[in-house]
């Protein structure tokens, strides 16, 4: 009988393969702690990859680019774009900033005069009469001061700040772009070519996995993107024609306020409230507290028209998670990645949320991916001449029915 040889390398017992695997977790939460800043930047460009793969994909199939052509062409493109916002637009909201740390100091600087001219007002509301002669506004004004005066001559340095955050932020963005950059020169075309699991045995449960989150970060990545910028763009054009100052500035925090459940739209309407009111005159000739409303209305609809008919068309139902979560999620992620952990919020939840899933039916011996629970991606925006052509297919049926006459009782006889 044939004697088989022994395996070269030995299998592990079940405490090595324990002690392996927490030397793994030591080891990379010792990786995360220490090297916390880089997580951002790097979940940064693989999104950014992931979101370019089908685009150059579109130039290899359509266009018989090559791979690394149609990559290098689409990476040059975004090189010249970042130059030139940086270039346009950079310097037109350093402006607006300047101008608007200037507005704050005229502010500050008329408030103890603001505070005098009280002393002599009596108003009258109604039955009711309020005299504020009575109040002692010297001490009141001098207590107002305390706190404003130190965070007005911080104001002075703040412009310094803000350009040493933008320095940080151009070399971040540099980091971003050539990491994505090379991860998608190097995926050979396939969009599971940036990044590759293969675990034996748990093929089929990768694969469902993977298209799970594709749907997922897919519809955020296309809906979410789509909804920031149609909010900056409607934001700037209705902001600009009521007249308000910093429009673009308005116009960019109303579009990271859908990022923000419930906070982001509250704090967005007390920057328009505020900056209306103070603004001082307006070209409609409106009393302040007029203007702020119709400003703050006209947001409302703004996000009204893109949360209730935008975003549903846009992303459907495959974000099946609640604001409130998304909400604590945010403040979560913050902590963890910055800014970019209020963008990604909503996905990372909804990501957290399967996985979570998964592992709990696992350990319950159940089946992880139940038929009922199948969903379906997002519905497609369906383009505009689409449109038109079934609106005018759908008037043609309608007229000649219309044109029709009842039947006469001579025809019917």
């Amino acid at each position: 009988m044939e004697m088989t040889p022994p395996p070269e390398s030995p299998q592990w017992g079940s405490t090595a393969k324990l002690v392996a695997s927490l030397t793994i977790v030591i080891v990379l939460g010792a990786l995360v702690a220490r090297f916390q800043a880089i997580i951002g930047p790097v979940l940064m460009a693989f999104v950014l990859a992931y979101l370019l793969h089908p685009l150059i994909g579109f130039l290899e199939k359509r266009l018989h680019f090559s791979w690394g052509l149609g990559v290098s062409l689409i990476y040059i493109l975004i090189i010249l774009i970042l130059l030139s916002l940086i270039t346009w637009g950079g310097v037109g909201l350093v402006g607006q900033i300047q101008n608007l740390i200037g507005a704050v100091q005229n502010y500050i600087n008329g408030l103890p005069d603001f505070i005098a001219s009280l002393s002599h007002k009596v108003v009258m509301l109604g039955p009711f009469r309020f005299d504020f002669s009575t109040f002692d506004w010297s001490i009141i004004g001098q207590q107002i001061l305390s706190y404003v005066q130190p965070a007005l001559g911080n104001l002075g340095g703040l412009v310094g700040t803000l350009a040493g955050g933008a320095a940080t932020t151009l070399g971040w963005t540099v980091f971003i772009v050539v990491v994505s950059f090379f991860l998608l020169l190097e995926s050979g075309g396939m969009r599971h070519g940036i990044l590759h699991f293969d675990i034996p045995g748990y093929t089929g449960d990768i694969q469902k996995i993977s298209r799970h989150l594709g749907r997922i970060w897919n519809a955020f990545l296309r809906g979410q993107v789509i909804i920031f910028f149609s909010k900056v763009i409607t934001y700037t054009i209705l902001m600009s024609i009521l007249g308000v100052h910093y429009a673009f500035p308005i116009a960019l925090i109303g579009g990271f306020a859908g990022f923000l459940p419930y906070v982001g739209a509250a704090i967005n309407y007390i920057i328009i409230g505020l900056v209306t009111y103070f603004q001082g005159a307006n070209p409609y000739g409106l009393l302040p507290l007029t203007y702020t409303i119709v400003a703050i209305v006209v947001a409302l609809l703004i996000d009204q028209v893109h949360d209730n008919l935008v975003s549903p068309r846009l992303m459907g139902q495959t974000l099946k998670v609640h604001p409130a979560f998304v909400l604590i999620a945010a403040f979560i992620s913050f902590n963890l990645l910055g800014i970019l952990g209020i963008v990604v919020a909503a996905p990372l939840l909804a990501t957290l949320q399967l996985f979570g899933r998964y592992a709990m039916r696992k350990m319950l011996d159940e089946e992880p991916w139940p038929a009922s629970e199948e969903t379906l991606p997002p519905l497609p925006m369906a383009h505009p001449l689409q449109r038109l052509r079934a609106w005018l297919a759908k008037r043609k049926r309608i007229r000649p029915e219309a044109g029709k006459k009842p039947p006469s009782s001579d025809d019917s006889a």
